[in-house]
């Protein structure tokens, strides 16, 4: 993976990631995510109200970071994987990511997704990162649909979907019983 960083013209840059392309908006980068984001990553993770509503290894460090490392360095399908979030302002600051991959691990559904630290919220990032992101996977890579599952109660989520051009198809429970707001876009809504 090293020679794949190389490759990919970013210096000290780690994971399929570093091959991504940059997603920037006027005020965002928004960078493919590699390992050098790895501890920013599990800081963000491990401020309970940021993963409120997400099921993972947080309370777990040695899982966690084997998480992590396993989403950041695994090969996705091309012009799939997750991007992270800098403001232009503040490039050294890390701000969260914004993911385009296969809905649990093996598709046939891609799930988009966002996640900030907290210091972030409220600032319209994560709709800027995700409306930038939904453009990419229906303009160059082509996809016919993208679905975020979303937990009910999380309306700060749900407003992102919905401002990015999603529409609510079901509320359920997924396969652990939790319950699940599925929203969709399809590229012949756009």
């Amino acid at each position: 993976m090293e020679n794949e960083a190389r490759a990919s013209g970013t210096p000290g840059t780690v994971g399929p990631g570093a091959a991504l392309p940059p997603l920037d908006t006027p005020r965002l980068l928004i960078r493919g995510r590699t390992l050098d984001d790895l501890e920013a990553c599990l800081a963000m993770d491990r401020d309970p109200e940021v993963t409120r509503y997400i099921k993972g290894p947080w309370n777990d460090p040695v899982e966690h970071r084997r998480f992590l490392e396993f989403r950041i360095t695994r090969p996705y399908p091309p012009g799939l994987g997750y991007w992270s979030i800098r403001e232009r302002a503040a490039p050294e600051v890390f701000l969260g990511w914004v993911m385009l991959i296969p809905d649990h691990g093996v598709g046939p559904e891609v799930e988009i997704g966002w996640r900030l630290v907290r210091a972030a919220w409220g600032r319209g990032i994560a709709s800027e990162a995700a409306r930038v992101l939904a453009t990419h996977a229906f303009d160059t890579v082509k996809l016919p649909r993208v679905i975020a599952d979303i937990h009910p109660e999380n309306k700060a989520s749900r407003a992102v979907a919905e401002r990015i051009g999603m529409r609510l198809v079901t509320l359920s429970r997924d396969d652990e019983g939790e319950a699940c707001a599925r929203y969709r876009s399809q590229r012949s809504d756009r």
